[in-house]
């Protein structure tokens, strides 16, 4: 008998020490996954892109008239319902940039809300005027009371993209 409890304790000893196996090792490296985009408009890359609180800054020293050439990115807050023709990227606290499309010659999938997106081009402030601002909350899809409501101009962070990259 002996000889069966020295096995049992040997064959106890070997299950728990296998347990902890892995244990003081160094973790696997993890590869890393290339990022694939959907792109619109012109080709452009998603190098070298401002993140969007340092496009905020950017903003700060324009007046109306001015232009930058500019890559940033964004999340979306909205894209047009009507045709995907204009979209609004969340700048964070609160400030977003209006964009629409150079030459009306691309637009973006009418489902893009709250997609991650890189833009080039122009970045530029205006004042909107209260009939583009109704026109713009037509296309949204909003009420005719909410529309009657819009009745002051407005300063608008605006940018011209002439190429988008949506993260798949």
């Amino acid at each position: 008998m002996g000889k069966n409890a020295i096995l049992i304790v040997m064959a106890v000893f070997m299950f728990y020490s296998c347990k902890n196996e892995g244990a003081g090792k160094a973790p696997k490296e993890i590869e890393k996954q290339e990022v694939t985009y959907l792109s619109f408009g012109e080709n452009i890359k998603a190098d070298n892109s401002i993140s969007n609180a340092e496009m905020v800054e950017k903003y700060k020293d324009l007046k109306e008239g001015d232009t930058l050439n500019v890559k940033f990115s964004a999340p979306i807050k909205e894209v047009c319902k009507s045709k995907g023709c204009w979209m609004r990227l969340d700048l964070g606290n609160g400030q977003e940039s209006y964009v629409n499309f150079k030459d009306y010659g691309f637009f973006m999938p009418m489902n893009a809300d709250g997609r991650e997106v890189i833009v080039n081009g122009k970045a530029f402030v205006k004042v909107a005027t209260v009939d583009e601002l109704q026109h713009l909350a037509k296309d949204a899809g909003n009420s005719a009371e909410e529309i009657a409501k819009i009745t002051e101009p407005k300063y608008t962070l605006a940018f011209e993209a002439d190429g988008v990259l949506m993260k798949e």
